[in-house]
Parts: structure tokens; sequence; C-alpha cells
């Protein structure tokens, strides 16, 4: 059996048009694959549910008896020793769970609008 000429040029090019179409693709085109679209999901949820969470830390820190004693020391502390005092609080624990969340405490700081932050 003999293959036409234009055979071996014609799948070489149509191996190199499909790994050109793949990386122009992949790089700019937006494509991903399921493992960093799983990736992407789970990091858009957990950013969500801390914004969704930011009012219920706010009524914490309203209703805490204790509340112009932990904002004078939330404004006296600065830079990063700003987030560990937030969740010093107690304002940054989500509900049902013993230990405060980095992330809620970053935003519900935000959200408070302290003098010099």
């Amino acid at each position: 059996m003999t293959f036409p000429e234009w055979t071996k040029p014609g799948l070489y090019g149509a191996l190199g048009g499909a790994i050109a179409v793949s990386v122009l693709g992949f790089t700019w085109g937006g494509w991903t694959t399921s493992g960093s679209a799983a990736v992407m999901a789970q990091n858009l949820a957990t950013e969500e549910v801390t914004l969704a969470m930011v009012p219920v830390c706010l009524n914490m820190s309203a209703v805490d008896p204790e509340r112009t004693t932990k904002l004078a020391i939330l404004q006296e502390v600065s830079g990063f020793g700003r987030r560990t005092a937030m969740m010093e609080t107690g304002w940054a624990t989500r509900p049902g769970t013993d230990a405060p969340d980095r992330d809620l405490a970053g935003a519900c700081l935000a959200e408070l609008e302290l003098d010099g932050s």
C-alpha cells in the first residue's frame, strides 16, 4: 500500500496545528483543566462564604459589652498585628466553630473602617 506524497507533510502540519491551538487555547484562550477549575471554584466559594459572614462579625462586635475596649486595642495595633488582634476579640469566629477565621478577620477589619487602616 502506497501513500500519496502529501501524507507525511499533511500529518506533520495537522500535529503542529493541534499543538499550536492547544498552547494558544490554554495560555490566551481561557481554557482550563478540570483540576484548575475545581481549585478556582473552591477559592471562589471560600471568598463568598467569608463575605457572607462579615455581617455576622459586625453584629457580634456591635453587641459585645467590651466593644469600646476591644476597638481601642484594634486601633492601637497596626500592620499585621491588627488581624491577629481582631482574631483575639472573638468576633471573627464563625458560629459553630471554635477557632477564629483569618480571612474573616481581615474582611471584618475592612468593614469596621478603623482609623489608620
